[in-house]
Parts: structure tokens; sequence; C-alpha cells
């Protein structure tokens, strides 16, 4: 990957200076989500209305096990990562089956600072994979249709923790939009008819597959496709009616695995938040127009954005560990970001940010808590009874964060200034993917199974 280890290198040094050089915070100005539909019935993108991660009135059970509070548990066959999204009576999926080996069939050559790179955990490009997206039924876990969405050679390896479902569904209520990197973005109606299908390109991901997922505006279905050392990395709008190309940009970034965050600052102005090791951009969503850009993370870009007033916040946790506010009100370069953090942050899971606190986990579920505006630490070292590595990403739920690792442990931490831990449980299986809330229930992805987590008196 390009240049990361210097840019790291450099970055680091900055930080070492301006982590604690916070300057005088704005007013909080509110921003919103944008087309956000209502919490308590529907989920219909990666972290849930808004994709912000925050629910609220959820009325979800603090205890389960697998043999408590269990509504039902489906088998899922294949393996994926993709989150569930929820609307109406349906939850919608998406997994892949390894299928033979393909004779010939290999992965694109990757470079890394002009050199020949390979991945030391990268397999798969060949075998052929069955790539699918699956129907339930909300109240009974019954598979109500499975469709193969692509089956065949893949372009590129994935990590052999991964999964090539790994982006997550997004639907309007009309369709449902999937997107499985170089095998293509596909929309399908509610009853699991194919609408439209298209390929976007080759993307090169490091070898270890795509991670970001596609995200909707208005009649737009956008999708973030940075690749390799960043020569071809683009953004591209497809109409989400018939999936014609809208609007398409270059990308000055390396490979990325972050989802985009819509948002409304406080004068009206859509904003879609990227993230990137070179430089972080907030683009104009209807048009692809950039808004602002900033200086990069300096790390590699996994997480989600987080917003508050008027201030959007972006993070990272390998090489470095950074946490950097800047302001929705930017308009054009921004030279350096409000405040800076360099503690505290995780590979892959996704921090939240709750009543004006950002909450930060590391990859043992230790966590750190922020003061929005100042960046200031309120507290950290907050630990979870079984801490374990932690890939799904944190939610904030009635006044709690939400918290799991990989081995299936999830802990509820009381959200405040004080680090409390309010529940803990345990299911029989690994869970990367991060959960669903839905009108009382907590819809959880197993390795091998669906869950339906919700009140049995």
């Amino acid at each position: 990957m390009k240049t990361i280890l210097i840019l790291a290198a450099a970055l680091a040094l900055t930080l070492s200076v301006a982590t604690l050089s916070v300057g005088a915070a704005p007013e909080p100005v509110p921003s919103r989500p944008v087309d956000s539909p209502t919490a308590e019935s529907q989920w219909p993108q990666w972290r849930g209305p808004g994709g912000l991660g925050v629910i609220e009135n959820a009325g979800v059970p603090l205890e389960w096990s697998e043999t408590k509070n269990v509504l039902w548990k489906t088998a899922i066959e294949g393996r994926g990562h993709s989150s569930p999204v929820v609307w109406g009576n349906r939850i919608f999926l998406t997994t892949a089956i390894e299928g033979e080996p393909i004779q010939g069939a290999e992965a694109p050559i990757h470079y890394s600072g002009g050199e020949e790179f390979l991945h030391p955990d990268s397999l798969g490009a060949d075998r052929s994979h069955t790539l699918k997206v699956i129907a339930l039924d909300a109240d009974s876990g019954a598979i109500v249709w499975s469709r193969i969405a692509y089956e065949g050679r893949v372009y590129d390896n994935r990590h052999k923790a991964g999964s090539y479902a790994s982006p997550t569904a997004v639907t309007d209520g009309e369709r449902v939009y999937t997107y499985f990197g170089s095998q293509g973005v596909y929309a399908w109606d509610m009853e699991g008819e194919l609408v439209w299908d298209r390929d976007i390109g080759q993307i090169k991901s490091v070898g270890v597959g795509v991670g970001t997922s596609p995200v909707l505006y208005r009649d737009l279905l956008i999708l973030l496709a940075d690749e390799d050392e960043g020569e071809e990395s683009f953004i591209v709008a497809l109409h989400r009616e018939t999936g014609e190309e809208v609007w398409k940009k270059a990308r000055p970034t390396q490979a990325t695995w972050m989802t985009p965050l819509i948002v409304e600052d406080s004068g009206g102005q859509a904003q879609l938040l990227t993230s990137g090791v070179e430089v972080l951009i907030s683009y104009d969503p209807e048009t692809g127009d950039e808004v602002w850009r900033a200086p990069g993370l300096g790390s590699h870009a996994v997480h989600h954005p987080l917003v508050h007033g008027d201030m959007a916040y972006f993070t990272s946790g390998y090489p470095l560990k950074v946490t950097a506010a800047i302001p929705l009100s930017s308009r054009g370069e921004v030279e350096k970001a409000s405040w800076m953090y360099a503690k505290g942050t995780a590979y892959v899971p996704s921090n939240v940010l709750y009543e004006g606190r950002i909450y930060l986990t590391n990859d043992s579920g230790v966590l750190t808590c922020l003061d929005a505006e100042s960046g200031e630490v309120i507290y950290e070292g907050g630990r979870v009874p079984l801490g374990g590595t932690h890939m799904a990403s944190l939610l904030a739920v009635d006044g709690k964060i939400l918290m799991i690792n990989r081995d299936g442990d999830a802990a509820f931490i009381r959200a405040g200034p004080k680090h409390e831990v309010l529940a803990s449980n345990t299911l029989d299986e690994g869970i990367y993917a991060t959960p669903a809330i839905v009108k009382g229930r907590i819809y959880i992805r197993g390795l091998r199974h669906l869950y339906a987590i919700g009140r049995i008196p």
C-alpha cells in the first residue's frame, strides 16, 4: 500500500504534538441523517436508520443465551459478514458459498510501494463461488426466498477470516440493493425478482476483499470503490430504478473498507462523508462535487464516520490509532482537524457517538469515552467481562452501548461519564457482523445462524 508507513510516521509525529492541543469547539448546531425511515419499524442499511448506529425506544432484553430470549434461530448456508437489514416483515442477508477449484484461476497481482505484494492471509480466487441474497420472515425466521446473484470465478482474493459477502445490503422498501465488489451490484424487488444488475469494474482490494456497503440518497445508489494503491479508486452513483450511472468521480486515495455516511449540515447542505489514508472528502451526494477535503488519517480507513452538531469525526485503528474532528461547515481545503486524539481505536469495529460522547473501542473491547465537542477524555480503560477480539461495530441502544466480540460474547455498557457493565451474554458461535435492532428484537448474525433475540415471558 503506497507510502502508508511513511504517512503513518508523519502523522504519528503530528499527533504526538497535537493530541492534547484541543481548540475551542464551536457551539453544537443540529445536523441530521438524510432519508432516515422510522426507527421502530425499519433497519434499512448498515448501522440502521441514518447510519448512525443509534436506536432509541428499542425495548430489547439485556440478557440472552442459547436457551434464553431466543425467539428463533435459522441456519444460513455459506459464509457472510454482512449485517441483516429489515423492512417490515422481511430480513435480508447476503452469503457466499465456496465451490470447487478452478484450474488456472488466480488473483490479480497487487503492488505496495511499487513492488509486488501478496497478503499472507489472502485466499479464494482459485475457486468458484456462489453469491446469494436471502430473505427471511421476521416473525418465524423461515427463509422466504433465496436468489443467486453471481456464480463462478471471482476477481480477487479475500482475507481468510473474511467473506465475499461482507457488504451489507440497503433497501428503500421497494427494492433491495446488494453489492459484491467486482462481482457486481444487484437490485431485487421485495419478492426476490431481479430488477437490474451492473458491473462497476474490477476492484483490487489488496487481496482481502471489499468491506464498503452501498448507501442511498434520493434516487441514487452510491458505492465507494477504492483500490490497492489508488490509481483507479472512484466513487459512483447509480440511478436506483435503472442502475444507470449518474455520476462518477476519481478518488486520490488507496484502498479503503469504510462505508460513507450521508448527513445534512446546519445550512441544509447534504454531505457524503468519506475517509481515507491520504484524504478525507465530503461530497455533494447529488452531483459528486466536493464540498470540502481535509488531510487523511495516514491509517487504514475502515470505520464509519460519526457526527455531532456541526462536527464530523473520522477514526482509524491501524497502523495508527486516530480520531479527527472536522467541522461540517468547512468548504474547500481544510488545513487541519479541529482536534485529534491518538489512542483507543480498533482495526475493524466502528465506534459510536451518543448524547455528546464518543465511545471508542480497541480490538479487545476496551472502551474510551471522549467529549465530542472538545476531544477531552472522559474515561479510558473501560473493560468488558470477556474481552476477546471485536469485529462487530458498536451500537447505542436506549442509553446503553452494545458490544459483541467474535466469540459470541456480548455486553451492555451504561452510556455516560462512568463505565459500568450492565449485562453480559454469550451465544455458541462466532459473530463478526453488526446486529440490527427492530421492534424489540435484536437480529444477530453468527457464523452459522441468524438469531432473533427478544423478550420471552
